[in-house]
């Protein structure tokens, strides 16, 4: 047993009659030990030029966190607009089949507006403390996307059968200014194999209070696979009641149902949901972007679709001032190598 599983152990045990007394009169969650490893979170911090970067904090559990390198950027973008938004992080390998880590994310500077991007931005790791191959993908260079507005909230995940990576991001153009789901393949993170094809959208929805079609802007998704039914759940931002709501499929490219369900459990708007599984365990992780209040809502799910929420007290990343972003899972080496790097910023 390591001295991080053997801390985890302990603080579960003392921890234990008040995780209890408020999952059973309260409601909470009851936060699941992590069986080995650690995590780190990659994230951003607001909207001005110098908060638009890549920042990286660690969590021995998964559930409390500290920021690296006194919570400053850890890449300095020198490519596109020069600020990143919403990043996403994942563990896989490159064209050799050496594993590294990947970073991409939003090449936006939200100063100049909303509907000013067009690309999206990537970085290859493969020791999350040296950043190469910085490449910014623009959508405009497909056929159909020429006058591309919006290019928001990049993620990506494995397909096996294709062998190849699944990027996906909510779009919007000159012409269909309601953001939906696209999805396109890579091998390098640096240019697509594939040309962009529909994922999921809100076009010609029928208002089931009016029976009139609508369209609603469907963005920050999230795709999970859940090993226990065989589906994955897409989730996304439902931009009416500002929470998290969810469509799955039995194929990662869909189709996937159109009558969506809210999951989250939130009180405040919330964007940029992302889950990650606590190490050794069935329970998931989603945290969420309470932008308009700057911080974070946190709960748990063991079936991905339905949630305890995570009580805040447990839950510790607000002191980030973080924004959109995601969580990984990595071993206890590489975060002691990324602590050796950078320091930890104390709360």
């Amino acid at each position: 047993m390591t001295w991080l599983s053997f801390t985890r152990i302990l603080t579960a045990i003392a921890m234990m009659p008040y995780f209890l007394f408020n999952y059973i009169f309260n409601n909470y969650a009851y936060p699941a030990v992590s069986k080995s490893g650690a995590y780190v979170f990659c994230y951003f911090v607001g909207n001005e030029v110098d908060e638009q970067r890549i920042h990286l904090a660690v969590s021995t559990d998964g559930y409390n966190f500290e920021a690296l390198n006194n919570n400053e950027p850890i890449i300095l973008q020198t490519k596109g607009t020069g600020c990143v938004r919403d990043p996403y992080m994942l563990k896989g390998v490159d064209e050799n089949g050496k594993d590294c880590y990947y970073i991409i994310a939003t090449d936006m500077n939200a100063l100049e507006g909303w509907t000013s991007n067009h690309a999206l931005i990537t970085w290859r790791s493969y020791d999350m403390i040296n950043w190469t191959d910085e490449t910014v993908i623009d959508i405009r260079q497909f056929e159909g996307f020429e006058t591309t507005t919006r290019a928001w909230a990049p993620q990506a995940i494995w397909d096996n059968d294709k062998g190849m990576y699944m990027v996906y991001w909510a779009n919007s153009t000159a012409e269909n200014d309601t953001a939906g789901h696209y999805y396109a393949y890579t091998k390098d993170f640096k240019t697509f194999e594939t040309e962009p094809q529909v994922l999921f959208g809100r076009w010609n929805e029928v208002d089931p209070e009016t029976g009139e079609t609508r369209n609603v802007q469907c963005i920050d998704g999230d795709i999970i696979y859940n090993e226990k039914d065989g589906y994955y759940y897409l989730y996304f931002k439902e931009d009416i009641t500002q929470k998290i709501a969810y469509v799955r499929s039995k194929n990662l490219t869909g189709p996937y149902n159109t009558d969506y369900t809210i999951c989250s459990l939130n009180w405040y708007g919330v964007e940029g949901s992302s889950m990650y599984r606590i190490t050794g365990t069935d329970a998931w992780m989603m945290i969420m972007d309470e932008y308009g209040e700057g911080t974070f809502f946190a709960q748990m799910t063991r079936d991905f679709k339905n949630f305890r929420q995570v009580q805040r007290s447990t839950y510790s990343v607000n002191h980030l001032k973080p924004r959109h972003g995601s969580i990984a899972a990595i071993s206890e080496e590489e975060y002691f190598a990324l602590v050796d790097a950078y320091g930890i910023q104390e709360k």
